[in-house]
């Protein structure tokens, strides 16, 4: 019988952190984190990363476990991630898997066979090269002809996902989005109850803003120059991080102070609409509207309702 996870997914600042704390609270379980920024040491404050204190005692995984300038995939993310879950389950809990990290939490779901398709070094450092020299806007229109799902769904400055999805198409004659689309047919290693957090765009937006002040408030600008003193540049994919790269632009003059907290606010809310899109396109997710309730202690119960009913249909 196949062991079961559970997944509370949804956009940033939609409270999937406060809401899955509580729910573990109420399973006595462990949470996973699916989100891609965390995994870096340092870097805390841009990304929104739980303090100790906030975790209310349950042991959180996949949080701080590489240094900015380590190379990270989806594959290593779920080779490690499966391990957590793997040890969890072993304690007879039920593991939770939490954030906004799509293809992380995809990973878990389907069977995915990263080793079809390898990283190609020399290819991707000729892409890198590429929108160095022509811009990101030429780079992601060499994805228009190749894939034009990835095109329309990728934004021109996420180079990462433009490089590997033409590397994908160059090394396995397939589209990315084929190749995604193919792995979704195979069988997942777990049952999971797959949860969706969502709320009002406009209340959603707010939230943005006020946690994009409070990260400055709290101290971002010294985080991003500490990183620097360590070494840490901007060129590193870690620091392309929403939050990051702009406070270099600060810090190198490019932008004033309010016009960096702008547009931070501004790339964060398109982040958001972008993770909306992609979870409305997984059909196995069960909504929850956070606006129907009146605290996280609520939602919580709903969705311990809501795994209960999914376990006893098992």
């Amino acid at each position: 019988m196949k062991k079961t996870i559970v997944i509370i997914a949804g956009p940033t600042a939609s409270g999937k952190t406060k809401t899955s704390i509580e729910v573990a609270k109420k399973l006595n379980t462990e949470i996973v984190s699916a989100d891609s920024m965390q995994i870096y040491k340092y870097m805390d404050i841009g990304t929104a990363k739980p303090k100790i204190s906030e975790m209310e005692g349950i042991p959180h995984h996949m949080i701080d476990v590489i240094y900015p300038d380590e190379d990270f995939s989806v594959a290593v993310y779920r080779e490690m991630a499966g391990k957590c879950v793997n040890s969890i389950i072993s304690k007879n809990k039920i593991p939770i898997v939490v954030g906004g990290t799509g293809l992380y939490i995809n990973s878990f779901l389907y069977n995915m066979d990263f080793t079809e398709t390898p990283e190609d070094t020399e290819y991707r450092n000729y892409l890198k090269n590429y929108a160095v020299i022509y811009g990101n806007e030429a780079l992601h229109s060499l994805l228009k002809d190749v894939d034009r799902e990835s095109y329309e769904r990728l934004h021109a400055n996420d180079t990462k996902r433009i490089i590997r999805a033409l590397e994908v198409h160059k090394n396995s004659g397939k589209t990315i989005t084929k190749y995604q689309a193919e792995s979704q047919n195979q069988s997942s290693d777990y049952n999971c109850i797959y949860i969706g957090l969502n709320m009002d765009r406009k209340k959603l937006y707010d939230i943005i803003n006020k946690r994009v002040d409070n990260m400055f408030n709290i101290g971002l600008v010294d985080e991003v120059k500490n990183l620097v003193q360590m070494g840490y540049n901007k060129n590193l994919k870690s620091m392309s991080a929403i939050g990051y790269k702009e406070v270099f632009d600060y810090l190198e003059g490019i932008y004033t102070l309010e016009e960096v907290k702008e547009i931070i606010k501004r790339n964060t809310r398109r982040y958001a609409k972008r993770q909306i899109t992609w979870f409305k396109h997984q059909g196995n997710i069960h909504w929850i509207n956070v606006d129907d309730f009146n605290s996280i202690s609520e939602i919580a119960e709903n969705i311990l309702q809501y795994i209960e009913g999914s376990l006893e249909s098992l």
